[in-house]
């Protein structure tokens, strides 16, 4: 391609995208990319750093190059080290920011020793290098994320809180059934967890934290403070370059922006007034992209209306996480696990192997459904919600729930 393509951001999607098209990448991290869903197995030791590499773009990276301007009447892209790069097309993968709560003790750009996010591997290292057994760690979030670092901080042999303002864990995913069973696995791992319960400020002691303060007057100690109280698109760069953002940078079908020669894609884009933050859609919109791009370079070879223009309407998205180690549990989670009234629910739970099976059913469509311990249904149960087609009539629902059709 003649096109000059730069790409703004290392992680999910700009690697997608770089490994189908000749770009220049401008990563943030001083790492090659890598698979950010499996930061808890390095964390916990599973996985080696390296083992979490993403297969290599067409070109090399530019590995620790933060780009600071985009000067949309130039068409460039300024760094932090004051270096230009100018491009025909931007792709703007910027991914997102971890999420700081406003907590006493937690002001400024500077964290308390002992007080990290978990986002980054840089974040997943130092985390490795501070945690050893017995040490007090507390983790503020009980989402998809705090759920994963306590359970690798625990593999480290740490004394792991976990803390969780609504009222159960992982409550964007899970109904309360599955999402008890997945506290009574946790606490059987030795994870103390606290719902219902908001945390108010942070004790330090010559610089580090000594301790987590909940708003009823509870004190926890705590050596290690992980904050996993979720993420937010990262906008800036697009904001400050006049780009419509709201609480994504908003894009179209062909993941333009509001500038036509500039696309979003990943967990900093708005599509259709939805931010995903997950690698499906990231990866998704990645290809839809490069499809896009490559139809636009190949359209003069072609004859006119041969083929329509490549468009991207959605993910649906199943979210899947696995708690590894030496009893591990797997679950995944996708659509509406709440059913509405009138709503088809079918569950069948195994309580001796911690297994559960749930479908919901509106008229003839599956909207959503979880799975906890055992997913051999999964696979079937996915391809029929994402293809979002009519179920058959002689089809009895308990057969979603027990038909294997693969688990991947």
């Amino acid at each position: 391609m003649s096109t000059r393509i730069v790409v703004v951001g290392g992680g999910t999607a700009g690697a997608r995208l770089a490994q189908r098209l000749p770009v220049t990448l401008l990563g943030e991290e001083p790492h090659a990319p890598y698979n950010r869903v499996l930061l808890a197995d390095v964390l916990a030791g599973r996985y080696a750093p390296e083992v979490i590499a993403l297969p290599e773009p067409r070109e090399p990276v530019r590995l620790g190059v933060r780009a600071v301007r985009i000067d949309r009447a130039a068409r460039t892209v300024e760094c932090a080290d004051g270096s230009l790069v100018g491009y025909d097309r931007l792709v703007l993968a910027t991914g997102s920011n971890p999420v700081l709560p406003p907590l006493r003790g937690l002001r400024g750009a500077a964290l308390p020793e002992g007080v990290h996010p978990f986002r980054t591997l840089d974040d997943c290292l130092t985390l490795r290098a501070l945690v050893r057994p017995g040490v007090r760690a507390v983790v503020i979030g009980g989402g998809l994320l705090g759920v994963s670092a306590a359970r690798a901080l625990a593999a480290l042999g740490a004394e792991v809180v976990l803390t969780q303002q609504g009222e159960r864990l992982m409550e964007r995913q899970l109904d309360t059934h599955a999402s008890s069973l997945l506290r009574d696995h946790m606490e059987a791992l030795g994870v103390e967890v606290h719902t219902e319960c908001r945390v108010s400020g942070l004790r330090r002691q010559d610089g580090a934290v000594t301790a987590v303060e909940l708003a009823d007057g509870f004190v926890l100690d705590a050596q290690v403070v992980v904050l996993a109280c979720g993420v937010r698109p990262r906008t800036a760069l697009a904001r400050e370059a006049g780009l419509a953002v709201a609480t994504g940078i908003v894009i179209d079908d062909e993941l333009r922006t509001s500038d036509p020669h500039i696309h979003a894609i990943g967990d900093c884009a708005e599509h259709a007034g939805k931010v995903y933050g997950l690698a499906g859609p990231a990866l998704e919109q990645a290809d839809a992209l490069a499809d896009l791009l490559l139809a636009e370079s190949a359209a003069p070879a072609r004859a006119v209306g041969t083929a329509p223009t490549p468009r991207y309407t959605g993910t649906r998205s199943l979210t899947r996480l696995t708690l590894g180690g030496a009893h591990p549990l797997d679950l995944a989670a996708f659509g509406e696990a709440t059913p509405w009234p009138g709503d088809d629910v079918v569950q069948l739970t195994d309580a001796t192997r911690t297994a559960y099976r749930k479908v919901v059913v509106r008229g003839d469509r599956l909207v959503g459904g979880v799975l906890l311990g055992d997913l051999a249904a999964v696979g079937a149960l996915a391809r029929a919600w994402e293809g979002d087609e009519a179920l058959p009539d002689e089809a009895p629902l308990l057969h979603l729930l027990t038909h294997d059709g693969g688990s991947s």
